[in-house]
């Protein structure tokens, strides 16, 4: 197989840890990179990405963050959309009601209420620690500051989530993304973008989708894998993401992706 541009998602997928690459995978990136632009996109903050570029020698290359929310070329902003505070009043509102936690992200900025349990994983999990305080406070400093969300992640029971994703889809499922992450999480983006999107912005001059192979392992994934030139599950995919699949591969714990760069990508 030949490609000009592999794109990847991070958790599930390129990560064989909760918070990094194996040596492998950073063995075959280095191989392959001088000739196929290597691209992460994921829904993480760029400062829980960019260690993740060091680390496999590619900080030369673009980065799409947020699901497509913001895309950054090193220091350089290319794009960035984000959620209105009129969303963020009303999904508040919501959380309120259910007793669900908000995660807010802006950029570089995170934002949580208590160093939960979750909170805890997330900052293992993405090398990143928040600022804590009130979300109101949050919410009014934003409009202080006139600036929305680029993700708000929902954090509670699964119970609460059920219902929240429920009533989010009925209120908000015109205007927003809304992917529940697992069983106790929900993250929200803003509807105008997506991963297929930002990769589509990032094509340069002579190349189509089709020279695009893409690794995920997850609902927010299901667009990209399914309209690049070749979509790559991981074993451990959500069910309807492998169906529609072009190839299966092991599983992130197993270096699934890395696996099959070195069985098919011919450089």
């Amino acid at each position: 197989m030949k490609f000009k541009v592999l794109c990847s998602d991070l958790d599930g997928t390129l990560l064989s840890s909760k918070n990094n690459v194996s040596d492998f995978t950073i063995t075959e990136i280095q191989r392959i990179k001088k000739a196929i632009r290597v691209i992460l996109v994921s829904a993480r903050m760029p400062r829980s990405m960019t260690y993740l570029q060091r680390n496999l020698g590619i900080e030369d290359q673009p980065m799409i963050c947020y699901n497509g929310a913001l895309i950054l070329e090193g220091k350089k902003e290319l794009s960035s959309t984000v959620m209105t505070i009129d969303h963020l009043d009303e999904v508040y509102d919501l959380s309120e009601s259910l007793g669900i936690k908000l995660g807010l992200y802006h950029k570089d900025e995170w934002y949580v209420e208590d160093n939960t349990e979750r909170v805890r994983k997330e900052i293992h999990h993405t090398q990143s620690t928040p600022i804590f305080r009130d979300t109101l406070e949050s919410i009014k400093d934003w409009k202080n500051r006139q600036i929305g969300a680029h993700k708000i992640m929902l954090m509670g029971t699964e119970v609460a989530t059920d219902t929240a994703f429920s009533q989010l889809e009925k209120q908000l499922g015109r205007q927003l993304h809304i992917y529940r992450s697992n069983e106790t999480l929900i993250e929200l983006s803003p509807k105008s973008i997506s991963k297929l999107s930002a990769i589509q912005m990032l094509l340069k001059e002579g190349e189509t989708l089709d020279d695009v192979i893409a690794f995920g392992d997850n609902y927010n994934d299901m667009e990209m894998i399914q309209h690049v030139g070749h979509g790559v599950a991981v074993a451990n995919a959500r069910e309807e993401l492998k169906l529609i699949a072009n190839s299966v591969t092991l599983k992130n714990t197993e270096d699934g992706v890395a696996h099959f760069i070195k069985q098919h990508i011919i450089i």
